[in-house]
């Protein structure tokens, strides 16, 4: 079911930037008046931030994308992963949940190279 909201040309510009290994994650958010997805925050690499951080920006009460850059090492190599999280805790508003469930596939096309998605509800099945 698509919503009809847009994703805003920031959020994909900046994403291509994560993409390049300029950031740790990004936050995105639907407008106020709900026409369009928008970028609320980059974290580049350089602020040395964790997954813990990157927990702790999750709201308690609304819902948001959020997209990580996760690295590790493997096999004696270095390797990451670009994963997707759609954030919609159980005390966020049926009609925010609603619409940010409506317009997931709308951003997931317009970020090409998502290679991991996580939903999450409550923080422990993110962690």
């Amino acid at each position: 079911m698509a919503s009809g909201v847009a994703v805003n040309a920031a959020v994909i510009e900046e994403y291509g930037n994560l993409k390049k290994n300029m950031y740790r994650y990004l936050i995105a958010r639907i407008s106020d008046d709900s026409k369009e997805v928008i970028l609320q925050k980059v974290v580049p690499l350089s602020d040395k931030k964790t997954y813990k951080d990157f927990l702790a920006e999750l709201p308690a009460d609304d819902c948001r994308y959020l997209v990580y850059n996760y690295e590790y090492d493997f096999d004696g190599g270095h390797r990451s992963k670009i994963v997707f999280f759609q954030w919609a805790p159980e005390n966020a508003k049926i009609k925010s949940k609603m619409l940010y469930a409506s317009t997931k596939d709308s951003i997931k096309k317009a970020l090409v190279g998502i290679q991991v998605e996580i939903q999450g509800t409550d923080k422990s099945e993110v962690c």
